[in-house]
């Protein structure tokens, strides 16, 4: 009897850890599908060098399933997606396209009109800042306790949660808008 429970309570914690929402960015298989699809000019050479390959298809998917995306999922981030030194042109608010360029560390943005923002963090500090004409400002920080610490453009700092409210308040703290609550 107590056998029987054995394989249900394995089958559930199966069925919970395959049914758990964590999927992760796959990098290691579009990795090789990216560079399939560029190997030759020749779709069909393409799809030739993809029917020779396709266990390697299959093994990176399991490797990706069984292992990175894992390591994604409890680290937030992917060792082989990371794509450092690419960069992509973003659209702004404004409509016009920006240069974002993945770092190690951070991201180095390049505006149309040419002036160029490095966003940084620094692991040991917990703290991401921008570095822009030469100076150096830190913009926030992630506490032990769950929190943020948001620093202000005035010189103050403010602490927040990591939600949307706590986002709401260091706009409104940004802004100078001030707003009271009655009854």
């Amino acid at each position: 009897m107590k056998m029987k429970h054995l394989k249900v309570a394995a089958i559930l914690l199966s069925g919970a850890l395959l049914t758990s929402s964590c999927v992760g960015s796959f990098g290691l298989f579009n990795k090789l599908a990216s560079w399939n699809k560029g190997a030759t000019n020749e779709k069909f050479l393409n799809e030739l060098i993809f029917l020779i390959i396709s266990p390697a298809y299959a093994v990176c998917g399991v490797v990706d399933v069984l292992v990175l995306n894992t390591i994604e999922f409890w680290s937030g981030h992917n060792p082989v997606a990371q794509r450092i030194g690419t960069t992509q042109e973003v659209m702004g608010q404004d409509g016009r396209y920006y240069a974002v360029t993945t770092l190690k560390d951070g991201y180095k943005i390049k505006k149309p009109t040419g002036e160029e923002i490095t966003f940084t963090y620094n692991k040991k500090t917990r703290t991401w800042s921008e570095q822009s004409d030469g100076k150096s400002v830190d913009l926030f920080r992630f506490n032990s306790d769950g929190t943020i610490q948001a620093y202000l453009p005035g010189g103050g700092d403010i602490k927040v949660s990591q939600d949307e409210a706590g986002l709401f308040q260091v706009r409104m703290a940004t802004s100078g808008a001030t707003f009271y609550a009655a009854r």
